[in-house]
């Protein structure tokens, strides 16, 4: 299994697997890069996943992400050169190292490889705008339910059933993720089981009606017009 980003594809693999290093397994709770340190490397998960969270100053710790394996972590560091956040694994975990200053000479003589990149930092900042939206939900059930969808589109991006997943994080970690109290969390899902639209057996989950976990999200699906006469 090479040790990429999901979404790397074609003749840029070898070219971007050259230059990847193996790095040692990390165990649950282990940090992978902390606060303020300065940018070296990329990451990916190859097996396990992560989360990441933010210190404010009164000393408040919020997790602000989810990285599934096959994710590309650390670019929160691109534009300042340092980590605005830390890295934690939620699992035992395997990450594989992407020296910048390497990766950034590969992508001067790989155009695709540069484009495949782009697209995927592009998803990073969709995952942050939905985590924003998650927020601005007033409703639990709302924000819970957008995040089970996004949960779902990743899983599916990264080649993985979309509709049945483990569920890396624990239902603190989802708590603070989405600003709400461990015990709305817990009730909530409780109260999706029992309407049918999903199931939770510990932290494995399976969505059995799609159809109502968007209509969730996006609201009800609008009937079709009828044509007048």
């Amino acid at each position: 299994m090479l040790c990429l980003p999901a979404g790397i594809g074609g003749s840029d693999l070898q070219q971007l697997d050259d230059i990847v290093r193996n790095k040692r397994p990390l165990e649950q709770g282990e940090t992978l890069f902390r606060a303020g340190q300065n940018l070296g490397s990329l990451f990916v998960a190859r097996e396990g996943a992560f989360k990441t969270l933010a210190t404010n100053q009164d000393g408040d710790v919020q997790v602000i992400g989810f990285h599934l394996p096959g994710e590309l972590m650390g670019l929160d560091a691109l534009g300042s050169g340092h980590h605005a956040c830390e890295a934690q694994a939620l699992t035992r975990a395997t990450v594989c190292e992407i020296p910048l200053t390497q990766l950034e000479h590969v992508c001067s003589k790989v155009p695709g490889l540069q484009h495949q990149l782009l697209r995927i930092i592009g998803q990073g900042i969709n995952r942050d705008q939905t985590h924003m939206e998650m927020l601005g939900r007033r409703q639990a059930p709302e924000r819970l339910a957008l995040f089970l969808h996004g949960l779902s589109e990743r899983y599916k991006l990264l080649g993985r059933p979309g509709d049945q997943f483990m569920l890396p994080m624990s239902r603190e970690d989802i708590a603070s993720y989405l600003g709400m109290v461990i015990e709305t969390v817990s009730r909530t899902l409780t109260r999706m089981q029992d309407d049918g639209i999903i199931s939770v057996r510990g932290r494995q989950l399976q969505i059995l009606d799609m159809a109502r976990l968007d209509a969730m999200v996006h609201g009800p699906a609008k009937p079709a017009s009828r044509a007048h006469p």
